[in-house]
């Protein structure tokens, strides 16, 4: 009797983890793949229903892992809800004693932070092997075991080649270079109380500078934008389409749109840090053994070689998965991602959180149109002495410029208890009193403050001819 032998397509079978291949040979992939898992992986706890996770991350990249989830546990379904990252924390808090919600996804390790202080993440320990201790300086798991690493972000600038061609702009390599006049009117970003990887880059930017020194480099960045928007999904999609030149965005949003054959650009800047983006069980889930399988399948290999895929482009944090990689995919485990020099402090982040956001909303995005008026005629006025030098103008135009960059308080007021405290409430009309007068303080700081530089600005105008 002859022995039939079932041959797998050569086009599935042997095309590299994390190219592009066809849905029929990606669903083929994905069952195939389970061979592979941790042993006792696909029946260790049985899990059956709903899974419902609350996640900041698009379509793009939860759609693949619920298709490749679901085909390795029959009979359980993965529920996405999306919402940013600070919806997505305040959404938990609220839903606190009547939750339905398994787990919480999402790139800011600060958000974590808040969710465990507030007892609303419980313990496990995961079966992932392969996955070290820290990628550079940075730990990938909580400590406590209450959150971890699946997969590692970088934050830097993304720019369209064909847009900054156009307008004769040089490729940025700092985050001061969107400071400069070439810039006007050219780079976009998201208010950071609405994203929280664009939190975690602003937050970046004060630990790598300083409080001052990274205030003042957000402050003259600011004055460079051309919008501030409140989806981090608009910066990307603005870029890739040519409507604005440079955006400031987490890795992946680059890579992706590179896989996708956009135009783009992406660097890391010098004070940048590359941290987990993490998953973490919700401390009261209804699901327990579902979202315990679901942390498992994410970081197994099968679940770090999903984040390969050209509509997802994250860094997995099993270095292993990078020999499946396409050629030039950066690594941060072998030195082709530059990690900073400092160590990124998530407890200082965790609880200057609200903090930050709220002064960011009120210096910069509240008060773009007065930051730009004044960054423009600081341009004008430089444009004017560097075709005839004048002392006296350029000292009217260097206080101008340290009156942007004043802040209403001190990186000690912004942990203190008396500031902390008024931001633990809700937001909107739910704000407390004490957070909404501090809120109008540093916003009439602002403005005065812009107020004051445009009058030396004024004057260095007059004498610079």
């Amino acid at each position: 009797m002859t022995r039939k032998t079932r041959h797998t397509p050569a086009t599935d079978a042997h095309a590299p983890a994390g190219l592009p291949v066809s849905r029929r040979a990606a669903t083929f992939a994905i069952a195939a793949g389970l061979a592979s898992l941790p042993s006792g992986f696909a029946s260790a706890q049985a899990p059956s229903g709903r899974v419902t996770v609350v996640t900041s991350f698009s379509n793009d990249v939860t759609a693949p892992f619920k298709r490749a989830f679901e085909a390795a546990y029959p009979g359980v379904t993965l529920e996405v809800q999306n919402r940013n990252t600070n919806a997505g924390v305040r959404f938990v808090q609220e839903t606190r004693s009547n939750n339905q919600t398994d787990l919480f996804w999402a790139s800011a390790p600060d958000a974590f932070e808040v969710l465990k202080q507030a007892n609303l993440l419980q313990q496990y320990r995961p079966n992932a092997p392969g996955i070290p201790e820290r990628i550079g300086p940075y730990t990938i798991n909580d400590p406590g075991g209450y959150y971890f690493g699946f997969a590692a972000s970088g934050y830097g600038i993304m720019w369209n080649e064909r847009y900054t061609r156009a307008n004769r702009i040089p490729e940025p390599k700092e985050w001061i270079d969107l400071a400069k006049a070439e810039y006007f009117d050219h780079v976009i970003m998201t208010t950071p109380s609405r994203s929280g990887t664009t939190h975690l880059t602003v937050e970046t930017i004060l630990q790598g500078e300083g409080w001052e020194k990274g205030w003042r480099t957000l402050k003259a960045v600011g004055g460079s934008m051309r919008q501030i928007t409140d989806r981090s999904f608009g910066v990307p999609d603005a870029v890739n389409s040519g409507q604005v030149g440079v955006g400031i965005v987490i890795d992946f949003f680059a890579f992706s749109a590179q896989a996708a054959g956009f135009p783009v650009k992406f660097v890391y800047p010098t004070v940048s840090t590359v941290v987990p983006a993490n998953i973490g069980i919700i401390a009261n889930a209804p699901n327990q053994a579902g979202a315990r399988a679901f942390i498992d399948f994410v970081l197994s290999e099968r679940g770090q070689t999903l984040l390969l895929e050209p509509a997802i482009r994250r860094l997995p944090v099993n270095p292993a998965i990078y020999a499946r990689a396409p050629q030039g995919y950066p690594n941060p485990f072998t030195g082709s991602i530059g990690l900073p020099n400092f160590r990124f402090d998530v407890g200082v982040s965790e609880r200057r959180y609200r903090v930050v956001d709220a002064l960011f909303d009120q210096l910069i995005t509240g008060q773009l149109e007065g930051l730009k008026r004044v960054t423009r005629a600081i341009h004008d006025v430089e444009a004017r002495l560097a075709r005839r030098a004048n002392v006296e103008a350029a000292a009217l135009v260097a206080r101008a410029r340290d009156a942007i960059a004043a802040m209403p308080i001190t990186a000690e007021q912004a942990v203190s208890a008396d500031i902390t405290a008024a931001f633990r409430g809700g937001s909107g009309q739910n704000r407390a009193p004490r957070q909404a007068e501090l809120e109008q303080q540093w916003s009439n700081f602002a403005r005065d403050r812009h107020d004051e530089a445009q009058g030396l600005v004024a004057q260095a105008a007059r004498l610079a001819g």
